[in-house]
């Protein structure tokens, strides 16, 4: 056996040579003074050897230690060189699965979905400002703490809603990234209750009937693009989500049925959204096609008509008609009809809250309205139409 002593007077000769510790372990000396560790085995009847590396960055005692390693794989059947061949695989493939990689994927993954080009814009800022603190980490690497670190960042800012999100999307990418087996758990949970919670703001929306009637009035005689008038018009009378009118085609009109059918890949629900057309909807949808019904879109940008308005242009109208953030939002539309449609006691509030797209959190409950509501929602369209113009004409 070797000595520690015996090893640092190994002089060089013209020739490499070895000198052995036994169990297969044995020390190249080499002519320049290099000396190399290397362990001969047999595996499967061939005979093979493994390098430990240099002498004296790897020392006697752990060459040894590597020696009894090797030789328990070989005990089981297998071959230290592919095992280590399979391990230094392995560090490649972490370190090549870094988190921006896997964003680049879930981003594609979502494009490929028909996920809304709003939707998937957003998720990409926020997933930037992820990927320049720890973008270049392999994803097996991101802990709590290394997610928390950058999010306090954005906390720092004051945005703490941006900083919610942000851990939201981050999860959500995490979770992919486990069903692609590139790490097996999600550390987003521990970070609940880690955050500071913003304070709840409700949009704004007007509910009294008096003001309505005086916003109503105040959209009819907005002197702006008239396009954006008859949109603001549409928000009231059908309550959709505003990014759901602005990325409305005219495919999605029947005119002569009445309805809206807005499909699964806008939809926020991620299922088709069919909308009753009160007959005051069907005369401003007509004075809009007149408008802009030679394209696809029924309220094109001014700059290009294959894309829809700007998603501030029903705001910018509203603060130019004097209706202050805190008074009214796009969004608002929704509220007002909820509000007063529930207040009315005339309708069920599962129609209500179908009228609204509201997903059921029940199961069963969510399969039985599916096919439900729809002739009372008719009616309350009609309705809700009726309102707005006594509204205007009385309040």
């Amino acid at each position: 056996m070797l000595t520690a002593l015996a090893i640092k007077n190994a002089a060089p000769q013209p020739k490499a040579y070895k000198v052995f510790d036994g169990g297969g372990l044995h020390l190249i000396i080499n002519p320049n003074g290099s000396k190399l560790w290397r362990l001969k085995y047999r595996h499967l009847g061939k005979e093979k050897l493994i390098s430990f590396g240099p002498y004296p960055d790897v020392s006697l005692a752990k060459a040894r230690k590597a020696r009894e390693e090797a030789r328990e794989l070989i005990a089981e059947g297998l071959d230290p060189a592919e095992q280590r061949r399979e391990a230094r695989e392995r560090e490649l493939q972490t370190r090549e699965r870094t988190f921006q990689r896997l964003v680049g994927d879930f981003i594609q993954k979502q494009e490929r979905e028909g996920r809304a080009e709003s939707t998937v814009k957003k998720n990409r800022w926020l997933l930037g400002m992820a990927c320049d603190e720890f973008g270049e980490m392999p994803v097996v690497e991101i802990k709590a703490p290394v997610i928390l670190k950058a999010l306090r960042k954005v906390e720092a800012r004051g945005t703490y809603e941006t900083a919610r999100r942000m851990k939201i999307i981050v999860g959500s990418v995490l979770r992919y990234g486990i069903s692609c087996g590139w790490i097996d758990a999600d550390p987003t949970p521990a970070l609940n209750g880690a955050l500071t919670q913003p304070p709840q703001k409700p949009r704004a929306a007007i509910t009294d009937t008096e003001q309505l009637g005086g916003l109503l009035r105040a959209i009819d005689d907005y002197n702006g693009q008239a396009t954006t008038r008859i949109g603001l018009q549409l928000l009231a009378l059908l309550y959709p989500r505003p990014g759901e009118l602005r990325q409305a085609r005219w495919s999605e009109f029947d005119f002569e049925k009445a309805v809206w059918t807005i499909p699964a890949e806008r939809a926020k629900t991620r299922r088709p959204h069919r909308v009753p057309l009160p007959k005051a909807a069907v005369v401003k949808l007509k004075e809009l096609k007149a408008l802009t019904g030679s394209g696809e879109l029924i309220l094109p940008s001014l700059r290009s008509v294959v894309r829809p308005v700007s998603d501030a242009t029903f705001t910018a109208a509203l603060r130019r008609m004097g209706f202050a953030k805190e008074e009214m939002t796009a969004h608002g539309f929704r509220a007002t009809f909820s509000t007063l449609a529930n207040e009315s006691g005339l309708w069920n509030p599962d129609a209500i809250e179908r009228a609204l797209a509201h997903v059921e959190g029940n199961a069963v409950r969510a399969a039985y309205a599916r096919s439900e509501f729809w002739d009372e929602r008719v009616r309350m369209a009609k309705w809700w139409a009726d309102c707005l113009n006594n509204f205007r004409k009385y309040c």
